[in-house]
């Protein structure tokens, strides 16, 4: 018996379907630019899976909608277009990107893709290009069913949390579970707070804001880096209020015509609350810029490795002191509000400043024990703030 062969199936997929290869739009460059710019930068460089390097279009009633992801983050968003045919396909992120931020300002952007030719037609006035696509059935989606938890938060309460204790996440792949922000809600007293921390082990950020209605039942999560540095960008054009979908794998961010959606990390985060001392007597206020500046001019002859510069504190006086022995030596004195005990610490020096950039107020307040006991740090300005630095030894 003959086999039959049939000629289609030695062509690609979306040969083979109508909605992925029949587009049609037209949108202006900005509106185009800024949405490829919010989504594109999701995507991975140096890709093993050739459809992770490309931007999905979803051309329809009125928009065109954008998604990339990394099979951990996805980001998509809408942006307002002229829809001749509705369709879709996947393009490469970042050569389309690049493409639209060399067009000039105010141009109309057509966007073609047709089942004769397979590839997606660039143009705009008198430049024309012809990119590969691959098929958008096999774009992968991050489902976002059982989100049970939602609720709205301020902008501006979101961007703070994260901004503010980002910087003390880990970066040691080994330690997985303090590589992001947890997010959760507490209560303090009577008064209920969502809670960000983030910890590396030497130091610790910790900041609430007033909890959304509907969060209370939240389950405590680890938000990755790689969606914290996302949101940073995301949330620098959105609106007023962000929406907020949460499960123990997933969350969902919310914000006028794009979304965020990230897998969460599967780990328990540390019981932080044990590390912050309660009992520190010690009180020393600094003017938060002279303070940063000191410190910044006394490390330029630290040694790389460690960072560290003392800190000598004795009645209203603070000297700031590095001794490199391959480097030379550096010194700096303070005028501040000290009255306990005198005392001799020492602090990595980028630590020390990561901690002033976050810091409000003019003044700085440190709450010391001993050089060997960790010192908690807060903004007079912002009294839901607190950091807390461990010491080196020096």
């Amino acid at each position: 018996m003959v086999a039959t062969v049939h000629f289609e199936q030695f062509f690609p997929s979306y040969l083979h379907s109508e909605k992925a290869n029949r587009m049609k739009v037209t949108i202006e460059r900005s509106a185009l630019s800024k949405a490829l710019g919010h989504v594109q930068s999701v995507v991975e460089r140096r890709n093993t899976i050739p459809i992770l390097s490309n931007v999905l279009l979803q051309a329809r009633g009125g928009v065109l909608a954008l998604t990339a992801t990394d099979l951990d983050i996805e980001i998509s968003e809408e942006a307002p277009a002229d829809v001749a045919q509705e369709g879709a396909t996947t393009v490469s992120a970042v050569t389309l990107f690049e493409i639209v931020k060399r067009l000039p300002d105010g141009a109309q952007i057509r966007l073609e893709v047709s089942a004769e030719e397979g590839r997606l037609q660039v143009s705009a006035g008198r430049s024309q290009f012809a990119l590969a696509v691959l098929p958008d059935d096999d774009f992968p989606s991050l489902t976002t069913d059982n989100l049970e938890t939602r609720f709205s938060v301020p902008t501006d309460d979101l961007r703070r949390l994260l901004h503010k204790t980002r910087f003390a996440m880990s970066q040691e792949e080994t330690r997985y579970y303090l590589n992001g922000v947890y997010l959760h809600a507490v209560t303090d007293g009577d008064t209920p707070f969502l809670r960000a921390a983030a910890t590396d082990g030497h130091r610790l950020a910790r900041l609430d804001a007033p909890l959304p209605d509907g969060a209370s039942a939240m389950p405590g999560v680890i938000v990755p880096r790689k969606a914290i540095a996302e949101l940073g960008r995301l949330l620098e054009d959105a609106e007023d209020t962000i929406e907020i979908a949460v499960s123990e794998s997933k969350i969902l961010f919310v914000f006028g015509a794009g979304k965020l959606t990230s897998k969460l990390i599967d780990g328990t985060f540390p019981d932080y609350e044990r590390v912050i001392p309660k009992g520190n007597s010690n009180i020393l206020r600094v003017e938060t810029k002279d303070f940063a500046q000191a410190v910044d001019r006394v490390s330029t002859v630290s040694a790389d490795r460690t960072r560290s510069v003392k800190l000598a504190l004795d009645s209203d006086r603070l000297r700031l002191t590095v001794n490199n022995p391959e480097a030379g030596s550096a010194l700096e004195e303070l005028s501040v509000d000290y009255g306990g005990d005198a005392i001799e610490i020492g602090f990595n020096a980028r630590y020390l400043l990561d901690v002033a950039q976050q810091v409000d107020g003019e003044t700085a307040t440190f709450r010391l024990a001993d050089p060997s006991s960790p010192t908690v740090i807060t903004d007079e300005e912002d009294e839901r703030a607190l950091y807390v630095l461990m010491p080196l030894r020096v």
